[in-house]
């Protein structure tokens, strides 16, 4: 059997790595791919076999926190220990520069990131649904200093870098709620998929902005299909997405290796995605 070479990702891969994805079913872009590329370069990863990209996994830093995302095989390159041979090049550049790593896995990947040593922590739901107007209140000026603080307290590590270039690649204007002469209580963001309108980071220092944030989104998201994956653990009751139309679709097991961990915490009401947490 050919010998699989694992290598840096490149900017060139993007094309590849996109029919990987497309061959998965999932919702991340070319843009999504850059920003990975962008955030942490020497932490990408390719598996290539005569030339031909057959996986993929990338690693993102923030403080003494990592995140391991997009571990992709080709579907004709599968049960052939190229995924295992990903965590383990992604692992060892990991290796020293950070205490605690987590990733978000299918049910299926639950038992291989366990022979890595991944324990579950918690859980996170993916909604669906048509996005339908309802306007609320909650009009605040951009501030991406607040935004940043905010997320650090909420998401118990510095991610600045990464929200810096999601509000950048925003599809509507960020919403931000704020009390008059108040701080920031709560931001939402949202980004385009290859499927469909991506919500998220949502977070909230009070339950009672949630409603707030996200009909001020949905309204700016009018007639659009959307996903959001809630934390299921969030301050927010998800009767809020099921009467306005939104269908649970499925799981995912939110995993984390060494420690000490931050559980992932009630102010984080929707994650920014399964591959950047």
């Amino acid at each position: 059997m050919p010998v699989i070479e694992i290598r840096l990702l490149f900017e060139s891969d993007i094309p590849a790595a996109m029919r990987l994805k497309e061959a998965a079913g999932w919702n991340q872009t070319e843009a999504d791919w850059r920003r990975l590329l962008s955030l942490e370069p020497d932490g990408c990863f390719a598996a290539v076999r005569d030339g031909r990209l057959v996986g993929t996994t990338t690693t993102t830093i923030y403080d003494e926190l990592a995140w391991i995302g997009m571990v992709l095989v080709d579907p004709q390159h599968r049960r052939q220990g190229i995924a295992a041979q990903l965590m383990n090049v992604a692992l060892a550049y990991l290796s020293g520069k950070v205490r605690t790593i987590k990733l978000d896995a299918t049910a299926l990947g639950q038992p291989v990131y366990e022979k890595f040593g991944f324990e579950v922590e918690s859980e996170i739901e993916r909604w669906t649904g048509n996005a339908q107007g309802r306007e609320g209140g909650g009009r605040a000026v951009m501030d991406q200093g607040a935004v940043r603080d905010l997320d650090r307290l909420a998401f118990g590590a510095d991610r600045s870098k990464l929200i810096e270039k999601l509000i950048d690649d925003s599809a509507v204007p960020p919403v931000l709620v704020k009390a008059a002469a108040g701080p920031l209580s709560g931001y939402a963001l949202a980004r385009s998929g290859t499927r469909k309108t991506y919500i998220g980071p949502v977070v909230a220092n009070d339950p009672d902005v949630i409603e707030t944030l996200l009909d001020r989104m949905l309204s700016q998201l009018d007639g659009q299909d959307v996903y959001i994956d809630v934390n299921k653990e969030c301050i927010a009751d998800t009767s809020l997405l099921s009467d306005r139309g939104f269908v649970k679709e499925r799981d995912l097991i939110r995993m984390v290796k060494g420690g000490p961990s931050h559980k992932t915490s009630p102010r984080v009401v929707a994650i920014a995605g399964p591959e950047v947490g």
